[in-house]
Protein backbone atom coordinates (compact mmCIF):
# COMPACT_ATOMS: atom_id res chain seq x y z
CA UNK A 1 0.00 0.00 0.00
CA UNK A 2 1.41 3.43 -0.73
CA UNK A 3 0.86 4.89 2.81
CA UNK A 4 3.00 2.26 4.08
CA UNK A 5 5.57 3.10 1.31
CA UNK A 6 7.43 5.51 4.08
CA UNK A 7 8.13 2.17 5.70
CA UNK A 8 10.46 0.82 2.61
CA UNK A 9 11.66 4.16 2.85
CA UNK A 10 13.27 4.39 5.94
CA UNK A 11 11.72 5.14 9.75
CA UNK A 12 12.52 4.73 13.04
CA UNK A 13 9.72 2.55 14.82
CA UNK A 14 10.29 3.19 18.80
CA UNK A 15 8.91 0.42 20.52
CA UNK A 16 8.30 0.41 24.18
CA UNK A 17 9.47 -3.49 24.92
CA UNK A 18 6.83 -5.60 27.14
CA UNK A 19 8.74 -8.19 29.70
CA UNK A 20 9.13 -11.47 28.18
CA UNK A 21 9.47 -10.55 24.05
CA UNK A 22 12.99 -11.07 23.08
CA UNK A 23 14.22 -7.78 20.76
CA UNK A 24 14.12 -10.07 17.77
CA UNK A 25 10.59 -11.02 18.83
CA UNK A 26 9.58 -7.34 18.25
CA UNK A 27 11.50 -6.39 15.27
CA UNK A 28 10.12 -9.85 13.62
CA UNK A 29 6.03 -8.57 14.69
CA UNK A 30 6.86 -5.39 13.06
CA UNK A 31 8.02 -6.80 10.10
CA UNK A 32 5.09 -9.44 9.80
CA UNK A 33 2.84 -5.82 10.50
CA UNK A 34 4.47 -3.81 7.84
CA UNK A 35 4.94 -6.20 5.27
CA UNK A 36 8.60 -5.55 4.47
CA UNK A 37 11.55 -7.74 4.62
CA UNK A 38 14.46 -4.99 5.79
CA UNK A 39 13.65 -4.53 9.40
CA UNK A 40 16.23 -4.61 12.44
CA UNK A 41 16.58 -3.39 16.08
CA UNK A 42 19.86 -1.21 17.20
CA UNK A 43 20.54 -2.44 20.20
CA UNK A 44 19.22 -5.75 21.83
CA UNK A 45 16.96 -5.68 25.44
CA UNK A 46 17.51 -8.73 27.18
CA UNK A 47 13.79 -10.91 27.91
CA UNK A 48 13.62 -9.65 31.43
CA UNK A 49 13.90 -6.25 30.45
CA UNK A 50 11.34 -3.48 29.00
CA UNK A 51 11.33 -0.20 28.09
CA UNK A 52 12.92 1.08 24.32
CA UNK A 53 13.92 -0.38 21.41
CA UNK A 54 14.74 1.78 18.60
CA UNK A 55 13.55 -0.71 15.27
CA UNK A 56 14.67 0.50 11.81
CA UNK A 57 12.83 0.07 9.11
CA UNK A 58 13.89 0.04 4.95
CA UNK A 59 16.63 2.06 3.91
CA UNK A 60 17.03 3.28 7.82
CA UNK A 61 18.39 -0.36 8.53
CA UNK A 62 21.88 1.19 7.55
CA UNK A 63 21.73 3.75 10.80
CA UNK A 64 21.29 1.03 12.79
CA UNK A 65 25.10 1.15 14.09
CA UNK A 66 24.44 5.22 14.88
CA UNK A 67 22.19 4.38 16.54
CA UNK A 68 23.39 1.69 19.00
CA UNK A 69 26.44 4.09 19.91
CA UNK A 70 24.32 5.89 21.42
CA UNK A 71 24.53 7.00 25.53
CA UNK A 72 21.45 4.69 27.12
CA UNK A 73 19.64 5.50 30.13
CA UNK A 74 18.07 2.74 32.13
CA UNK A 75 16.36 2.46 35.31
CA UNK A 76 16.08 -0.73 37.49
CA UNK A 77 16.53 -2.68 40.57
CA UNK A 78 18.85 -4.71 42.06
CA UNK A 79 18.67 -7.24 45.04
CA UNK A 80 21.27 -7.45 47.34
CA UNK A 81 22.42 -10.54 49.52
CA UNK A 82 22.30 -13.15 46.70
CA UNK A 83 23.85 -14.01 43.59
CA UNK A 84 22.70 -15.87 40.48
CA UNK A 85 24.39 -17.24 37.67
CA UNK A 86 23.02 -15.16 34.97
CA UNK A 87 23.82 -12.16 37.22
CA UNK A 88 19.47 -11.48 36.51
CA UNK A 89 16.70 -13.55 37.21
CA UNK A 90 16.70 -16.27 34.20
CA UNK A 91 18.47 -18.41 36.63
CA UNK A 92 17.71 -19.11 40.36
CA UNK A 93 18.90 -16.56 43.38
CA UNK A 94 22.13 -18.57 45.57
CA UNK A 95 24.75 -18.15 48.02
CA UNK A 96 22.52 -15.48 50.61
CA UNK A 97 23.95 -13.82 52.56
CA UNK A 98 22.70 -10.92 55.62
CA UNK A 99 22.73 -7.01 54.00
CA UNK A 100 21.56 -5.97 57.74
CA UNK A 101 24.85 -4.43 58.11
CA UNK A 102 24.49 -2.18 55.32
CA UNK A 103 24.27 1.13 55.59
CA UNK A 104 22.85 4.12 53.32
CA UNK A 105 26.40 5.55 53.38
CA UNK A 106 28.29 2.44 52.28
CA UNK A 107 25.89 1.64 49.72
CA UNK A 108 25.75 4.97 48.16
CA UNK A 109 29.47 5.35 48.17
CA UNK A 110 29.98 1.82 46.52
CA UNK A 111 28.67 3.51 43.44
CA UNK A 112 31.23 5.92 43.22
CA UNK A 113 33.61 3.03 42.44
CA UNK A 114 31.23 2.26 39.18
CA UNK A 115 31.65 5.66 37.33
CA UNK A 116 33.49 7.26 34.62
CA UNK A 117 36.11 4.65 32.12
CA UNK A 118 36.52 1.20 33.53
CA UNK A 119 37.00 -2.24 32.82
CA UNK A 120 33.53 -4.80 32.85
CA UNK A 121 33.88 -8.25 32.73
CA UNK A 122 30.76 -9.60 30.47
CA UNK A 123 28.17 -12.16 31.88
CA UNK A 124 29.23 -16.18 30.91
CA UNK A 125 25.71 -15.41 29.86
CA UNK A 126 25.88 -13.42 27.20
CA UNK A 127 25.91 -13.40 23.26
CA UNK A 128 28.98 -12.76 22.72
CA UNK A 129 30.60 -15.54 20.65
CA UNK A 130 34.17 -16.63 21.39
CA UNK A 131 35.47 -19.51 18.88
CA UNK A 132 32.65 -19.20 16.88
CA UNK A 133 29.71 -19.84 20.01
CA UNK A 134 27.89 -17.62 21.69
CA UNK A 135 28.75 -17.62 25.65
CA UNK A 136 25.16 -18.53 27.15
CA UNK A 137 25.48 -21.79 25.02
CA UNK A 138 28.99 -22.83 26.95
CA UNK A 139 27.85 -21.51 29.69
CA UNK A 140 24.38 -23.64 29.69
CA UNK A 141 27.25 -26.69 28.85
CA UNK A 142 29.29 -25.46 32.36
CA UNK A 143 31.70 -24.72 30.48
CA UNK A 144 33.59 -21.27 31.92
CA UNK A 145 35.36 -19.72 28.92
CA UNK A 146 37.87 -16.82 29.95
CA UNK A 147 37.11 -13.42 28.69
CA UNK A 148 38.84 -10.34 28.70
CA UNK A 149 37.20 -6.86 30.38
CA UNK A 150 35.81 -4.69 28.26
CA UNK A 151 36.38 -0.73 28.37
CA UNK A 152 32.94 0.71 28.91
CA UNK A 153 32.09 4.69 30.50
CA UNK A 154 29.63 4.95 32.93
CA UNK A 155 28.18 8.11 32.95
CA UNK A 156 26.19 8.51 36.44
CA UNK A 157 25.22 5.38 38.49
CA UNK A 158 23.02 6.79 41.25
CA UNK A 159 21.01 5.19 44.03
CA UNK A 160 17.16 6.82 43.80
CA UNK A 161 15.86 4.53 46.57
CA UNK A 162 16.99 1.65 49.13
CA UNK A 163 14.65 -0.79 50.48
CA UNK A 164 16.81 -3.81 51.71
CA UNK A 165 17.59 -6.39 50.08
CA UNK A 166 16.39 -3.91 47.37
CA UNK A 167 17.76 -0.69 45.57
CA UNK A 168 16.53 1.21 42.82
CA UNK A 169 18.95 3.20 40.56
CA UNK A 170 19.53 5.03 37.52
CA UNK A 171 22.44 4.32 35.15
CA UNK A 172 23.72 6.55 32.34
CA UNK A 173 25.91 4.71 30.17
CA UNK A 174 27.72 4.11 26.96
CA UNK A 175 26.72 1.18 24.46
CA UNK A 176 28.42 -2.13 25.27
CA UNK A 177 27.99 -1.61 29.04
CA UNK A 178 26.23 -4.91 30.26
CA UNK A 179 23.51 -3.58 33.29
CA UNK A 180 23.79 -7.13 34.70
CA UNK A 181 27.55 -7.01 35.64
CA UNK A 182 27.21 -4.02 36.88
CA UNK A 183 24.53 -5.44 39.70
CA UNK A 184 26.77 -8.63 40.02
CA UNK A 185 29.64 -6.11 40.72
CA UNK A 186 28.02 -3.87 43.12
CA UNK A 187 27.00 -6.59 44.72
CA UNK A 188 30.12 -8.42 45.05
CA UNK A 189 31.72 -4.76 45.87
CA UNK A 190 29.36 -4.68 49.12
CA UNK A 191 30.59 -7.58 50.40
CA UNK A 192 26.91 -9.32 50.25
CA UNK A 193 26.84 -10.33 46.21
CA UNK A 194 23.98 -8.89 44.19
CA UNK A 195 21.53 -9.03 41.14
CA UNK A 196 19.53 -7.28 38.51
CA UNK A 197 15.84 -8.36 39.74
CA UNK A 198 14.25 -5.68 36.84
CA UNK A 199 15.77 -3.48 34.00
CA UNK A 200 13.93 -0.74 31.91
CA UNK A 201 15.88 1.01 29.27
CA UNK A 202 14.43 4.83 29.06
CA UNK A 203 16.26 6.48 26.68
CA UNK A 204 18.97 6.02 24.02
CA UNK A 205 20.46 9.26 22.33
CA UNK A 206 17.66 11.59 22.28
CA UNK A 207 14.95 8.75 21.89
CA UNK A 208 12.83 8.59 25.04
CA UNK A 209 10.64 5.51 26.18
CA UNK A 210 7.94 8.37 26.74
CA UNK A 211 7.22 8.44 22.69
CA UNK A 212 7.48 4.83 22.43
CA UNK A 213 4.63 2.67 21.44
CA UNK A 214 3.80 -1.01 22.96
CA UNK A 215 3.82 -3.90 20.10
CA UNK A 216 -0.01 -3.77 20.89
CA UNK A 217 -0.36 -0.03 20.00
CA UNK A 218 1.96 -0.12 16.78
CA UNK A 219 -0.17 -2.95 15.52
CA UNK A 220 -3.47 -1.00 16.11
CA UNK A 221 -1.98 2.13 14.15
CA UNK A 222 -0.82 -0.43 11.65
CA UNK A 223 -4.32 -1.87 11.35
CA UNK A 224 -6.08 1.57 11.38
CA UNK A 225 -3.56 2.83 8.88
CA UNK A 226 -5.16 -0.42 6.89
CA UNK A 227 -8.79 0.24 7.37
CA UNK A 228 -8.76 3.88 5.94
CA UNK A 229 -6.51 2.71 3.13
CA UNK A 230 -9.28 0.50 1.99
CA UNK A 231 -12.19 2.85 2.65
CA UNK A 232 -10.10 5.68 0.70
CA UNK A 233 -9.68 2.98 -2.09
CA UNK A 234 -13.81 2.01 -2.13
CA UNK A 235 -14.55 5.51 -2.12
CA UNK A 236 -11.92 6.48 -5.10
CA UNK A 237 -13.84 3.50 -6.95
CA UNK A 238 -17.18 4.49 -6.55
CA UNK A 239 -16.14 8.13 -7.76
Amino acid sequence: MQALQSFLDGQVVLIDKSKDWTSFDAANKVRNLIKIKKVGHAGTLDPLATGLLIICTGKFTKKINEYMGMEKEYTGTITLGATTPTYDLESDPENFQSVDHLSEAQILAATKNFEGDILQMPPQHSAIKKNGERLYVSARKGIVVEMEARPVTIHSFSIEKIELPIVYFKVVCSTGTYIRSLANDFGAALGVGGYLSSLRRTRIGNFLVEDAKTIMQFEEEIKLLRASLLLEGETNTEL
